[in-house]
């Protein structure tokens, strides 16, 4: 089908500059800082960006110690190694921590949340998606706990910037001695009400990680950030970031260690859109509003969140098509066929239409059981709400640079595909 051509857009032109899912937004600050780092000749993983970057995000996210990394992926590594020797003690240099161990783990996520379990031997078993937040559900956890009563370790992200229910997770993982690794890459500058007081993401759990990729809230480019309130996890990781160099007048090494550790020129960028996140936040929350108002009238719910325990990022916006409502479609490993049947659609449909006029977008995350790396059953499921996410779901132009009035031809493309 030529979208372009098809009488229902008729009259809608594409934009000139093309609207993207969520890009990188620079001020200004972040040049001062890099050019600071080039002019006094900072420009390796030590600095005064790092260290400055470092102190402001562990007073933001209420956390004692924060380490700047390359990746949000590195952060997850190093803090599921860290708990696997916890845990387990310290690996042979051939083994991971984890080696003939299971990890409990989000399955709806990227697979940067899970992929360290297999890079230090450890067996994902995933966990089913609840619907209240499209986040880890607590039943399915309680049932996978049952069955592998064993397990000492959970890997669950907040999926697009909205929290857990991270009071019910955090009691069961208390009731069976386990530690959480807190993937909170998506979700810096949300909130969830903990007992009562309210705490950021990112210091919640035993191990903390938080990402700068380019799409994410505030960016580096890249970089991730370790984040813990224990100072000699701080320290372990430093070292092991740094390929794990002993305090000797030579290069000693009695740890297995990794090129990990963050750059001062990428920190740069960091302090430079750390003043920014509330606003930020404010903006891609307006965009959250403004798609929720503007479709209502259709068939289709957005990504939802308790609004009494926390308070999202509002990171991607989302939508979920109701099932009455849905075209038919048909999905292989690598493509997907669509086609428009009159008063519904399907994701399919939607962002090719989106496409056609350079608005960005994309499906919602596979299932890490889906995927054929590692397609295994789900704890919970029964109800498999994690494949019904991405058989009905994308997520929606978020660009915190995109206008109201672009927002609004996007909104009217979308009521389009429902012709």
């Amino acid at each position: 089908m030529d979208i372009r051509t098809d009488p229902r857009f008729r009259g809608i032109k594409p934009f000139t500059n093309r609207v993207w899912l969520s890009s990188p937004t620079m001020h200004g600050d972040e040049q001062r800082w890099v050019d600071d780092a080039i002019a006094t000749n900072w420009v390796s993983t030590v600095g005064r960006n790092i260290d400055e970057t470092e102190k402001a995000l562990a007073e933001m996210i209420g956390v004692q110690y924060a380490v700047g990394l390359s990746a949000g992926t590195a952060a997850l590594h190093l803090a599921t190694k860290l708990a696997g020797e916890r845990l387990y003690g310290r690996a042979k240099p051939n083994a991971g921590t984890l080696a003939g161990h299971k990890v409990f783990c989000s399955d709806v996520t990227f697979d940067a949340s899970v992929n360290p379990v297999a890079y230090e031997d450890g067996e994902a078993v995933f966990i089913d998606t609840e619907r209240d937040t499209w986040n880890m559900d607590p039943d399915a956890l309680k049932e996978a706990f049952r069955r592998f009563p064993e397990v000492k370790l959970i890997v669950l992200a907040h999926l697009y910037g909205t929290p857990g229910k991270m009071e019910e997770i955090r009691a069961i993982a208390d009731a069976h001695g386990a530690l959480i690794i807190e993937d909170a890459a998506e979700s810096l500058g949300a909130l969830y009400r903990m007992k009562g007081r309210w705490v950021e993401t990112g210091a919640i759990g035993d191990y903390n990680c938080i990402s700068f990729n380019g799409n994410k809230i505030i960016t580096g480019s890249s970089g991730g950030m370790f984040l813990t309130d224990r100072k000699e996890d701080a320290d372990k990781v430093r070292k092991w970031s740094t390929q794990s160099r002993e305090p000797a007048p030579w290069y000693q090494h009695e740890e297995i260690g990794y090129n990990y550790r963050m750059s001062n020129l990428i920190a740069g960028v960091i302090r430079g859109q750390i003043p920014f996140l509330n606003a930020h936040i404010e903006q891609k929350k307006a965009i959250y509003e403004r798609y929720k108002a503007g479709l209502k009238d259709l068939p289709v719910t957005m990504n939802p969140f308790d609004a009494k325990k926390s308070i999202p990022n509002y990171w991607l916006s989302c939508m979920l098509i109701d099932e009455k409502a849905m075209a038919p479609h048909t999905r292989g490993e690598l493509e997907e066929k669509w086609s428009h049947a009159k008063g519904k659609s399907s994701p399919g449909e939607i962002l090719a239409a989106l496409a056609a006029f350079r608005a960005g977008g994309r499906r919602g995350w596979r299932t890490m059981h889906m995927q054929p790396i590692y397609r295994d059953p789900v704890f919970g499921g029964e109800k498999d709400v994690g494949a019904d996410l991405f058989r009905r779901g994308l997520c929606l132009p978020s660009d915190n640079k995109m206008t109201p009035e672009e927002q609004e031809i996007i909104i009217d493309i979308i009521h389009r595909c429902f012709r």
